[in-house]
């Protein structure tokens, strides 16, 4: 059993915690609390254990009645590899934590990929982790990206790519952040950040993006632009997106007319939290001109990067191919194989 904790509880943490738990070969040894509060308290009813971020924080819950067991410190002397989902930059401090303790760590995209120098999408680059002391998975947006890209790249080679990323305004419990009553230009300056992301996975890809936010909460939308560099069809990239892992189709035809229906179908099919692990694109929106592929893809933000987050476990800890790991995490989360 390979025993994982998880420092930070928020959206990905408590997702990626429950997925731990979930799977046949992990054991989830704790994840960590800053201070009294509801996602705490169920999280307990789940039977996990707490570990608060430090002496300060394991005071406060403890004077608040929180059954806490130690510290963080505590908690990495008692495991294998440990996500970390906490907020974004501090994965330098953290960093010194693990290395002194001795702990594998898988970080997330709101991390620079110099923290870990392994960047990680797991149907695009599984082996380059394997091993390692410590690993980034990449962003909900880069993974899709890389997701969606490399599987047109590897089928029919792709000279360049253009995205425009239409970016939710916040998440749906974030409410000091949105959503906003106007179109938010993210960033001003072109080309956006994304690009360089997705090169640190598809180091030989061309590729420019641009980004804003929009006012919605539950799902990213990006609007593809693939100029092939060999001859295909529309049925060509269709079908290499039906073989790629972790992609799936909808189609405006059976009623899916928005993001909101993605959401809506994961819920009907009692996907937890109504996650959406897979890039979802919409068929009839995939079309070839003058060697250009054209498509709509969603990205569930909250979701997306569950799935890699334990494959980037396994691939740490080592003894796993991408098939065998992949496959234990697509059962585990009801995705389907391929």
């Amino acid at each position: 059993m390979i025993r994982v904790g998880v420092n930070g509880y928020g959206t990905v943490g408590r997702r990626v915690a429950d997925a731990v738990a979930r799977q046949k070969d992990m054991e989830l040894v704790g994840v960590t609390a800053v201070h009294p509060h509801y996602k705490y308290a169920i999280a307990q009813q789940k039977g996990i254990t707490l570990y608060a971020v430090d002496m300060k924080s394991l005071e406060g819950m403890r004077a608040s009645g929180s059954n806490v067991k130690g510290t963080l410190n505590d908690l990495l002397q008692r495991v294998d590899v440990v996500v970390d989902a906490s907020p974004d930059d501090s994965g330098v401090p953290n960093k010194g934590l693990y290395q002194q303790a001795g702990v594998k760590a898988v970080f997330q995209g709101g991390e620079d990929h110099a923290l870990a120098g392994t960047s990680f999408v797991a149907q695009c680059n599984f082996e380059e982790a394997v091993g390692k002391p410590m690993v980034r998975v990449v962003s909900c947006n880069t993974t899709a990206l890389c997701r969606v890209i490399g599987a047109v790249d590897r089928a029919a080679g792709v000279a360049r790519a253009r995205a425009v990323l239409a970016r939710r305004a916040a998440d749906p419990d974030d409410v000091k952040r949105g959503p906003i009553d106007a179109v938010v230009l993210d960033p001003t300056t072109l080309p956006s950040h994304h690009g360089p992301d997705v090169q640190t996975v598809l180091k030989n890809l061309s590729i420019v993006t641009m980004a804003f936010k929009v006012p919605t909460t539950h799902m990213h939308l990006h609007s593809l632009m693939l100029s092939l560099a060999r001859q295909a069809t529309r049925e060509d990239v269709i079908a290499c997106l039906e073989a790629a892992p972790r992609v799936q189709f909808v189609d405006g035809r059976s009623g899916f007319k928005s993001t909101a229906a993605v959401i809506d179908m994961a819920r009907e099919i009692g996907r937890p939290r109504d996650d959406v692990y897979e890039a979802t694109v919409w068929r009839d929106s995939v079309s070839v001109v003058d060697g250009e592929a054209y498509m709509f893809v969603a990205v569930h933000q909250e979701a997306i990067v569950v799935p890699e987050n334990l494959d980037a476990i396994r691939a740490l800890y080592g003894g796993y191919s991408r098939e065998d790991s992949m496959k234990l995490t697509d059962a585990s989360l009801g995705i389907a194989h391929r």
